[in-house]
């Protein structure tokens, strides 16, 4: 082993910091226990970290007991819940990512004006789930080119597209093209709906992937911007395998391998990264380079009821 490479960007976007603090700063001003509903974002350390400072993780508001503080996580929750939660009188915190609260945005505008929208995401995933939720009678889900050359609409002239933020970009502009296909009258949102922290980390894989003997992603299982990441490396020709943490690099996958490429999802803190640089420093790696694809500046405020809150605490 000769080299480490790193992509850049990688781990945190602008969303995942703002939920975590978001929830922070929840058990900052309320105290534990602080609600979540699901998994504030897709990592299982960032999980553990915020469950040690009293943080309790929930899969439904409807486990929340009335009157608690309830955050509601980066991905996105359907007006349902919204609903539950206010009948059940709970403190509802909204740290859904404003990129995904846009896609949100998307479906009832084009719900409101009657047409059949094609979703472009993963079945059961999160944010597949809440954006759903918005007008689930004039939604249809598609996770491939197949699956549009399938499709059955009302409408064929008036029929919209809109995609979960975390996928594969490559992918996705194959899927929306055969959509443009199928329907040449569809309609798609004003802007990319694939987040910029997603395209941009996985720029910064393909920039790196064939320069490596191996490229390693970390990140948890079940976040889908850090497998698409691994997908984006083996399109490229690289090995590639997804870790959530040092201990799950196998020995026989380094073997024989010169140079070692690292990128990290959207969910995953860098201390992850660090230390398995680390590991690779301690094996006799000494050259350690960055590859900058992009600087990323993107900050999103708090939710309103923690600046509220925030503001009201300072005051007294």
């Amino acid at each position: 082993m000769k080299r480490v490479l790193l992509a850049s960007p990688r781990g945190y976007c602008a969303g995942v910091e703002r939920a975590v603090e978001t929830v922070e700063q929840a058990l900052d001003l309320y105290g534990a226990p602080v609600y979540v509903r699901k998994q504030i974002v897709h990592n299982a350390h960032v999980v553990r970290d915020l469950e040690e400072r009293g943080a309790v993780f929930v899969d439904s508001e409807h486990e929340v007991p009335e009157g608690s503080n309830v955050v509601f996580s980066a991905h996105g929750v359907a007006p349902a819940v919204h609903a539950n939660a206010a009948a059940r009188r709970l403190n509802a915190i909204d740290a859904t990512c404003p990129l995904v609260t846009k896609v949100h945005r998307e479906a009832v505008n084009f719900a409101d004006r009657g047409y059949t929208i094609v979703l472009v995401g993963h079945h059961g995933h999160e944010e597949v789930e809440g954006t759903m939720g918005e007008a689930p009678e004039r939604m249809r889900l598609v996770e491939s080119e197949e699956d549009v050359t399938a499709l059955e609409v009302e409408d064929p002239e008036k029929v919209a597209y809109i995609t979960q933020t975390t996928l594969a970009v490559d992918e996705t502009s194959a899927i929306v093209a055969r959509l443009r296909e199928r329907f040449p009258s569809i309609v798609g949102p004003r802007t990319d709906d694939i987040c910029y922290a997603t395209t941009n980390r996985q720029a910064a894989v393909k920039r790196i992937a064939d320069m490596c003997d191996l490229l390693l992603v970390i990140g948890s299982r079940n976040s889908s911007n850090s497998m698409r990441l691994v997908e984006v490396a083996r399109d490229c020709g690289s090995e590639s395998h997804l870790i959530d943490n040092v201990s799950e690099v196998r020995e026989e996958w380094l073997e024989g391998k010169r140079v070692v490429g690292i990128s990290s999802g959207a969910s995953a803190p860098e201390n992850l990264v660090q230390e398995l640089i680390d590991f690779f420093r301690d094996r006799g790696v000494s050259e350690v380079a960055e590859f900058d694809v992009v600087r990323e500046d993107v900050r999103f405020m708090l939710p309103k009821p923690i600046r509220e809150a925030a503001a009201a605490s300072e005051a007294r």
